[in-house]
């Protein structure tokens, strides 16, 4: 009776905790890993990185049907289930200071940045809401917000991280997002029973913190990436660019005005004999 008239998550705790654990490593996880790759790629020059948000954007407007199914309802769902384990929990660290205790409060510890550092990074290059009235009037260049646009993505990306303090804040945003994964991972081994004995939960603490050096150097380039471009030379590539795909458009809409009126003619002659 006291397990039925319990809180919802009370109740389905076990299920619960597992699926946050999941949504951490797949779909959120893996979409961190791939969304951080592809920043990197700005080390590569404006080229390479306007290539790879192309690909991206290609998908149209089936985009922010995929970004809401695999991005944000599991990150929200991570990140609303992590703020209730959180405020459920107590931290025996300044008890007890052991590395395990010290890994299991920063766990924590990073979960709030990677908090706050994901609303004001999705406000900062995409503005949050994509309404005429909310770009306008909310997310715009006055209050900070919306400033990627995926047609300049390198010179937009540039600008939007021209301030040092800003370069900072990503930097300790990325940082914090990168420990909390590769921390996650290895409690998620623990927690589905991967590595259980001392010996294997060792080799996952160097596996682990190898991912979490390797992936944070990523991170960290594409930072880097973006504060090396030259915003003049990025923003005339991508006019060329813009303009090359505008005469191929006009070329293909010539084309197919041509075909469908020798389409046409043929009847017409028909008609008129």
């Amino acid at each position: 009776m006291e397990a039925q008239s319990g809180s919802f998550f009370a109740r389905n705790e076990f299920l619960i905790r597992r699926l946050h654990s999941l949504t951490g490593l797949v779909p959120v996880g893996a979409f961190m890993c791939v969304h951080l790759i592809t920043n990197s790629s700005t080390l590569g020059g404006a080229e390479m990185f306007q290539k790879n948000v192309d690909l991206i954007h290609s998908l149209g407007p089936a985009l922010p049907a995929v970004e809401w199914a695999f991005i944000f309802l599991p990150l929200i769902f991570h990140a609303v289930v992590g703020v209730w384990i959180i405020r459920s929990g107590e931290s025996n660290y300044f008890t007890y200071n052991y590395v395990s205790n010290f890994r299991w409060w920063m766990q924590r510890v990073t979960a709030w940045i990677a908090l706050f550092f994901i609303l004001y990074h999705v406000f900062h290059m995409h503005g949050w809401f994509h309404t005429e009235w909310w770009l306008k009037n909310v997310a715009n260049e006055n209050t900070g917000g919306h400033l990627f646009k995926p047609e300049h993505a390198t010179s937009s990306a540039a600008i939007a991280l021209a301030s040092p303090f800003k370069k900072l804040l990503y930097v300790v945003g990325v940082t914090a997002c990168v420990f909390h994964l590769a921390n996650g991972l290895w409690t998620l081994g623990i927690t589905w029973g991967i590595w259980t004995s001392p010996a294997a939960q060792r080799r996952a603490n160097y596996l682990c913190a190898a991912f979490g050096v390797g992936l944070l150097a990523v991170g960290l380039g594409s930072i880097v990436g973006v504060s090396k471009t030259n915003v003049a030379e990025a923003e005339a590539f991508e006019n060329a660019q813009l303009e090359t795909k505008a005469a191929a458009a006009k070329r293909a809409a010539e084309l197919l005005k041509k075909e469908s009126a020798k389409a046409v003619t043929p009847t017409a002659t028909a008609t008129k004999k």
